[in-house]
């Protein structure tokens, strides 16, 4: 699977190149959009900043994207990598453009990345 996101490559990007594609990186401009594909409860303990959620088990059901995730380039995070594969399976039979970040917001956390909670404030990966 390949994506423009990562030409030529896997559908798989490093935290450091997903921060970079969605503004969360030093000088970096957002050209993509990061989808937390987790559960609410996860998404309410800790996820980046501008982050959109939409967990897996509604994406397998069917649901649409939210409004701000349409005809966007897609960088989809979970927690450690699993469910945001199967999101980007499941993606891609839609014609989106899109590519999971390899360790998901565990790594994303590990590098320093910034995580906020549902209130705002900071938060943790669960």
């Amino acid at each position: 699977m390949t994506s423009r996101l990562n030409p030529g490559g896997p559908g798989r990007v490093s935290v450091q190149q997903a921060a970079a594609l969605t503004g969360h990186g030093a000088a970096t401009r957002a050209d993509a959009l990061l989808l937390d594909v987790r559960e609410p409860w996860e998404w309410q303990a800790g996820h980046a900043p501008g982050a959109v959620h939409m967990p897996l088990s509604a994406l397998a059901a069917g649901a649409g994207l939210p409004a701000g995730a349409q005809a966007r380039p897609l960088v989809v995070i979970c927690r450690s990598g699993d469910r945001s594969r199967q999101a980007v399976e499941l993606l891609a039979v839609r014609g989106a453009d899109a590519v999971e970040v390899a360790g998901g917001m565990e790594e994303w956390a590990g590098a320093g990345l910034p995580v906020v909670n549902a209130h705002g404030g900071s938060g943790t990966v669960e």
